[in-house]
């Protein structure tokens, strides 16, 4: 559990500012020591709850990968902030600095994005920030009427897919890995709901897309990421040094010429509408694409299946998930789930709620001091943030905060529901910015925050409609039972009714 050693919120007067505790040690020395306890010696997740604990403090100084020896220019130091109310400085545009600062003090560089900054990595005072974002916006709502047809189509091959490796598999305890199916209906239904472009027309991006989208990510975060090679091989060949953009430039290309082809509509849309040129228009729908949605979905929703098709169920959340799809489903009459019908599944709505809250897509947020300011956490305490320092807010540990949530550590499928749950929500990060609130032009808060979730939940209630129980297993189902037909009453049981 995260420690909570701020003073209590009974406190009489708010206590001056104090220094923040932790050290950056020794030059070189102790940035690679960091490094090390990050990738090597600790997961990610105990290197922020032990320096917690160390510290006695929610906040406190270290250093974030990537260090030496080949990145050259930048600064492994920065303030860790792992408590909910400390957090909330890294939405205030006032008090930050989103540039360049996407992953961290690291930044991939334009190669990956043809020579462009895309938006995320504008800050909100940079003038192309706004009409980047407000195209982001313009785009999402251009695809509403599309996005529920062309996602319950994706799911639909992807699930026959895997129903196909399953009736195929053998031994004692078949299965289908779910990953690539699910990897293939996210591309091709982003594409078509977003791009209005369809993969079909090119066999190479319809059969390849994904796998350039997956390397051309990896690329990017590695150098921030634990894989689990053997060490110190991973150390050595993947965190010593920026790992170069040439390398996928072929596949980017290939992408790009797709999305100039047969996503023109999009591209002008751009040009037309937001003032926004030919190139930098592809290059921030590939991003938006890519990194954005692609990305973000591979990575969440996995989770999300396998939490929700956990052979042993200990809430009994399938059967509770099943009725509320199904009730939804009789009285629509089993029509695509589009995004109002989901909105009517509270249930599902919580689940994926909660789900985001212990398996955010993205658990690291960054921002720049703009000028020296008093960060404050619970009870009051109060520390001294000077102007250029870099803030990181480890997300995982800050949406289990005890302060703020009961059983921070368990998943809690209800805990959304309710005017109580709905409370709960200032306190949902995963986005961005607290879950209610909304993206606008001036924020940095994600332009799909609604999408995603609605998303989710249409993910969700498609599982059901089609089957009345399934088991997952890590990334594989190891039990598909199909969808029974309700029983017809006979027309004397109907009678006597």
């Amino acid at each position: 559990m995260l420690p909570t050693f701020s003073p209590t919120a009974s406190a009489s007067a708010t206590p001056p500012p104090r220094p923040i505790p932790g050290s950056y040690g020794p030059p070189v020395i102790g940035a690679l020591q960091d490094r090390l306890d990050y990738f090597w010696f600790q997961s990610q997740d105990e290197f922020f709850r032990r320096r917690a604990a160390t510290h006695r403090s929610t906040v406190f100084r270290t250093n974030i990968p990537p260090t030496f020896p080949f990145f050259v220019g930048i600064d492994p130091r920065v303030i860790a902030v792992v408590d909910a109310a400390a957090f909330t400085a890294l939405f205030d545009n006032t008090l930050v600095d989103k540039r360049d600062i996407l992953i961290g003090p690291y930044n991939p560089g334009a190669g990956f994005t043809g020579g462009t900054r895309v938006g995320v990595y504008l800050d909100t005072e940079e003038p192309e920030h706004e009409r980047v974002k407000k195209f982001a916006m313009a785009l999402l709502h251009r695809s509403a009427q599309t996005w529920p047809t062309e996602l319950r189509a994706g799911v639909d091959g992807m699930l026959d897919a895997v129903e196909a490796d399953l009736a195929k598999a053998t031994g004692d305890k078949p299965s289908a890995n779910y990953v690539v199916p699910l990897q293939q209906c996210i591309f091709r239904f982003l594409c078509k709901a977003l791009l209005g472009a369809d993969p079909s027309a090119d066999w190479l991006v319809d059969r390849f897309g994904f796998t350039i989208l997956d390397v051309w990510l990896a690329l990017q975060i590695l150098p921030t990421q634990k894989i689990g090679l053997i060490q110190p091989l991973e150390e050595l060949l993947i965190h010593s040094f920026p790992l170069p953009s040439f390398v996928i430039w072929p596949g980017y290309y290939l992408l790009y010429r797709f999305v100039e082809k047969h996503g023109a509509e999009a591209v002008e849309f751009a040009a037309r509408e937001h003032g926004i040129g030919k190139k930098d228009a592809i290059n921030n729908l590939l991003f938006v694409l890519g990194f954005n949605a692609f990305g973000g979905f591979s990575v969440f929703l996995p989770f999300l299946v396998a939490k929700i098709g956990e052979a042993s169920d200990p809430a009994g959340l399938r059967p509770r998930l099943r009725e509320e799809v199904r009730a939804v489903m009789r009285a629509s009459g089993d029509a695509v789930f589009g995004f109002k019908a989901v909105r009517e599944m509270p249930l599902v709505r919580s689940t994926v709620y909660e789900m985001l809250r212990m398996q955010p897509p993205v658990p690291l947020q960054f921002g720049r001091a703009r000028k020296d300011f008093v960060l404050r956490s619970h009870g009051g305490a109060a520390f001294q943030v000077a102007k250029g320092e870099v803030l990181c807010g480890y997300q995982p540990l800050a949406m289990r905060d005890p302060e703020v949530f009961d059983r921070p550590e368990e998943f809690v499928p209800e805990r959304f529901l309710g005017d109580e749950g709905q409370a709960l929500l200032q306190h949902l990060f995963w986005s961005n910015g607290p879950e209610t609130t909304q993206p606008a032009a001036g924020n940095k808060q994600c332009a799909a925050k609604e999408v995603v979730v609605d998303t989710a939940c249409m993910l969700v209630a498609e599982l059901f409609r089609r089957y009345d129980d399934f088991e997952v297993e890590g990334t594989s189902f190891t039990k598909l039972v199909k969808r029974q037909p309700a029983p017809s009453l006979s027309p004397a049981a109907a009678g006597a009714k």
